[in-house]
């Protein structure tokens, strides 16, 4: 199967990568290259080693990446039944573990410390394997401490493993292909995040095991150990809304080995980057697409920039009969819980242009009438007005026509 250096290789030959010679320092310069710079970097001489940030930076690399017509992005992954297939590769050979000869990043003033944000967590307990991201800093060479969202399924198996009086074995895998982190990424049914991978891809999914139990897939460096009972202040450190994450007690983990190729390719991925927001928002919209399609027909989905890719959303609907806006407002929150706003607009509407959305809403909305606030509901951890941990208020909007009234609303042009 092709590997994240493939990859890298392919956004280079189309024009789609910068790759840059000059040495830069893996302490701000390179996260702040990155931020700036909309488009895949691909650094020679980070701290001496290879790294590659932005790799999936908009939906152009993602329908590259995941080779899937941009166009048909949603449509195809809101298909998907996780039920591709994986098998056994082997064993990985480790050597003892030392953190610094990573270049993990610093990419902000206010952060507590170097932080591995492209690493992709496994994890198993009594027979269920689990992948996804965790925000993981750096405590010296073998520990880290990693943000464990309470209620997701790594806190689950980490429960779990504290009741029978155990640790949680684990292993990171960094620079894996971004189908692989996409799925890590995404909201599956528990245990099918590989699976669910090598459907996107289209082959078997080859998984090494590593000393402690752990099956990881392929990728530039892998890490194992085990996550731990013992807790550590966790933060400062930016998150997706692009403001600072508040400090919480969080679970070390212990890190006894580690495997590089020897010309490793580090994978980071700037905090509230192009990258980090279509990570965290690209995989939610085939969910919203399912949920809306149980509603009224659905046409496409869009999680905005402007909403750090995470908290807008706008549907695109053929409304089929009154009332359709208001339930596919429900059914976009329910599918989304960290979701605060939503747009419901006409198929007349181009959900990517922010000015078209606008329009929608200018022209088509009475407030007292096709707005819908729900409060005391709970909403994400990362937006920063919230209270407590979560709880907020979400605001939908139905932005389309009223049926029998569509001549109204016609825009004038040379094409009527």
């Amino acid at each position: 199967m092709e590997r994240m250096r493939e990859f890298i290789s392919r956004m280079i030959a189309e024009g789609l990568a910068e790759e840059i010679f000059e040495p830069v320092s893996s302490v701000y310069e390179a996260p702040k290259l990155a931020f700036y710079r909309k488009k895949m970097l691909y650094f020679h001489n980070c701290d001496g080693h290879q790294c590659v940030m932005n790799a999936i930076y908009d939906r152009k690399s993602l329908s590259i990446a995941l080779n899937i017509p941009e166009d048909r992005l949603v449509r195809t992954l809101a298909t998907c039944t996780y039920s591709g297939k994986t098998h056994c590769a082997g064993k990985i050979s480790f050597v003892p573990a030392k953190l610094s000869k990573i270049p993990v990043m610093k990419h902000f003033p206010k952060d507590a410390g170097r932080y591995l944000t492209s690493g992709v967590v496994f994890s198993a307990w009594d027979g269920m394997e689990n992948a996804s991201i965790h925000r993981l800093e750096v405590l010296d060479d073998t520990h880290l401490v990693g943000r464990i969202v309470e209620g997701r399924h790594t806190y689950k198996l980490l429960q779990q493993a504290k009741a029978a009086g155990q640790k949680l074995p684990i292993a990171i895998a960094i620079g894996a292909h971004p189908a692989v982190i996409f799925a890590a990424c995404t909201r599956v049914p528990e245990g099918k995040e590989m699976a669910y991978a090598a459907e996107i891809l289209g082959q078997d999914l080859p998984l090494c095991e590593c000393p402690n139990g752990i099956r990881v897939p392929d990728a530039e460096i892998v890490l194992y150990g085990y996550m731990t009972a013992e807790l550590h202040d966790e933060g400062p450190f930016v998150d997706i809304s692009g403001t600072y994450d508040p400090v919480r007690m969080q679970p070390v983990i212990e890190i006894e080995g580690m495997a590089c190729r020897p010309d490793f390719i580090y994978h980071g991925i700037v905090p509230a980057g192009a990258e980090h927001r279509m990570l965290m928002g690209a995989p939610y919209e085939p969910r919203i697409y399912q949920a809306v399609s149980n509603v009224t027909a659905v046409r496409d989905v869009f999680l905005t920039p402007g909403g750090a890719g995470y908290f807008h959303a706008v549907v695109q609907i053929k409304k089929m009969t009154e009332g359709d806006g208001k339930n596919v407002i429900m059914a976009a929150f329910s599918a989304h819980t960290s979701l605060k706003h939503v747009a419901v607009v006409d198929e007349d509407i181009n959900i990517y242009d922010p000015h078209e959305v606008e329009f929608a809403i200018a022209t088509r909305v009475r407030a007292d009438q096709d707005m819908v606030i729900i409060t005391g509901v709970r909403g994400s951890s990362l937006d920063p007005c919230r209270i407590g941990d979560g709880m907020n208020v979400k605001m939908g909007i139905d932005a389309t026509m009223p049926l029998g009234h569509e001549d109204a609303f016609i825009r004038a042009g040379w094409n009527e």
